[in-house]
């Protein structure tokens, strides 16, 4: 027989917006139970009492506690983000088994709010006005990506404060892993263009970045420019490194998260399978021995 959560349940099902946010809920003592961001709180809401959910073993066991759910609407998805990892830390409940251990996935990081923008790697979400790519499911998976892409957008890594007016630039500008703005060599639009068109890359939207460096690089090489010419094939080289080195698993092109999972009495092994615009970027499997009390997720 298909659950029936109660008569305030029901209402607060019907209530719940159609917006990003947080949703807690909790038992009958008040504890918050699981803590889950949704892009839609009252499609993912609802999910939990679907006939549909019957299947989840957690599933069953989570609404079966609940008696009351508050939600938090946030602008974003990436803020829904950031405030669940923030509540999921403070409250720890038990039903969540994800972010408890402080083993976050890494993300590439953008300050797009700065002048010059730097491109690092982070394991925290911060709502500072940086864009965030990802997650990943490994930093290797990470580090290679934007080692690529340093070959075909010249970002700096450098803490000092730009002005333009160093006297010299760094050793990453000789060996062409830096545009050098401390010295003026790019101004700040000719910087931040550069970057949004990184942004773009590893948005899947490189299409119109490789269409204008193709016509750059036939306009370096119609004026006999070979060194330029060379110097742009290898920049489209790297972006077509990015976009075409992974496996092609899917023809939605919204990301998704695969995971599988194998249980015994000893514990769970999940395999998560990273997919962004229909491409595998990466896969890890992950052991966790049983607790009692402990979820199956």
């Amino acid at each position: 027989m298909a659950f029936q959560p109660s008569e305030h349940i029901q209402t607060i099902l019907r209530n719940l917006p159609m917006k990003p946010g947080v949703y807690l809920m909790k038992d009958a003592r008040g504890e918050i139970i699981y803590v889950g961001k949704a892009k839609r709180l009252r499609n993912r809401v609802r999910s939990y009492f679907n006939a549909s959910a019957e299947s989840s073993i957690k599933t069953m066991r989570l609404r079966e506690q609940i008696v009351d759910i508050d939600f938090i609407v946030e602008e974003n998805e990436i803020k829904a983000l950031i405030l669940e990892e923030t509540l999921i830390k403070r409250y720890k409940p038990r039903f969540n088994i994800s972010l408890k251990d402080d083993k976050r996935y890494p993300y590439i990081k953008i300050s797009w709010h700065r002048p010059f923008p730097k491109v690092e790697t982070t394991r925290r979400l911060v709502d500072d006005g940086s864009r965030y790519f990802g997650p990943y499911v490994a930093m290797w998976a990470v580090q290679n990506t934007l080692q690529t892409l340093r070959k075909a957008f010249p970002y700096l890594t450098c803490d000092r404060e730009i002005t333009g007016n160093d006297p010299r630039a760094c050793l990453f500008h000789d060996i062409k892993l830096c545009n050098a703005p401390c010295i003026g060599a790019v101004n700040q639009e000719q910087y931040r263009a550069m970057i949004a068109e990184l942004m773009d890359v590893l948005s899947g939207k490189s299409e119109p970045v490789v269409a204008r460096l193709t016509a750059e690089m036939m306009e370096a090489s119609e004026a006999l420019d070979f060194e330029r010419a060379a110097a742009i094939r290898d920049q489209l080289k790297a972006i077509d490194y990015i976009t075409h080195q992974h496996k092609a698993v899917s023809t939605s092109m919204t990301e998704q998260d695969v995971i599988g999972l194998a249980r015994d009495n000893g514990g769970t092994v999940v395999r998560i399978l990273s997919i962004r615009n229909g491409k595998a970027i990466a896969s890890d499997s992950r052991l966790r021995k049983g607790r009692e009390g402990e979820s199956n997720e």
